[in-house]
This record gives C-alpha cells, sequence and structure tokens, in this order.
C-alpha cells in the first residue's frame, strides 16, 4: 500500500516561505507521479502543480505561477512543493498525491494515493 505523507506547514505572514515536504513509501517511487493539491475553507480541492514519473518534467498552475515551484528527489523517495511570495488567498490544506502516470506525463485529475494533508496559513 502506497503511503504519502506531507509535512511542513505552518503559519507565515504574507511575503514569507515555506517548503512542503512529500514523503512516499510502500510501492515503487519511480512508477508515480506526483502532484501538489490545495483546498481552501469553502473551496474546491484545486490542482497546484506536479512532477513527472522522471523527475525532469514540472508544472504549476498558472495561479501560482513564478511564486511555487516543484522538485523531486528519486533519492528519497521525496517531492518538495517550494512557497514563495506567500498571499493570504494561498491559506489552505496542501496535499500530496500519486498516480501512475507515464514516464513524462503530470495528470491534473484521476490520482490513486492521497496524503492527510498539512495546514497552511498566511497571515495579512
Amino acid at each position: 500500500q502506497v503511503q504519502l505523507v506531507e509535512s511542513g506547514g505552518g503559519l507565515v505572514q504574507a511575503g514569507g516561505s515555506l517548503r512542503l515536504s512529500c514523503v512516499v513509501s510502500g510501492g515503487n517511487f519511480y512508477n508515480y507521479a506526483i502532484g501538489w493539491f490545495r483546498q481552501a475553507p469553502g473551496k474546491e480541492r484545486e490542482f497546484v502543480g506536479g512532477v513527472s514519473r522522471r523527475a525532469d518534467t514540472s508544472l504549476v498552475e498558472d495561479s501560482v505561477k513564478g511564486r511555487f515551484a516543484i522538485s523531486r528527489d528519486n533519492a528519497k523517495n521525496t517531492v518538495y512543493l517550494q512557497l514563495n511570495s506567500l498571499k493570504p488567498e494561498d491559506t489552505a490544506i496542501y496535499y500530496c498525491a500519486a498516480d501512475r502516470a507515464g514516464p513524462w506525463n503530470i495528470p491534473r485529475l484521476g490520482y490513486e494515493y492521497w496524503g492527510q494533508g498539512t495546514q497552511v496559513t498566511v497571515s495579512s
């Protein structure tokens, strides 16, 4: 059973930074594309970005482009989401998820396995 555990969330002032980590266990890490999602209170969960199995392809959505970045360390079974220039509207629970996508694919939906989430709160 594949398990994902997020960490690194917290309370930060607007303009600050956080780095979220997603550690994957219980499966072959190389088989999975990893996506990051977030869900703010009263809103639908939304895709933030992801990284392919090969780790040479990543993307973030336009809403966070230039502020967020995703990287992957296959030696550590870990994917990172770097959050910079945070805004109060970035406040949400952030989740990582794993999917058996093609080597270069980064799905925006249909992920098989999910972590429990980590809270990010940005104060104004």
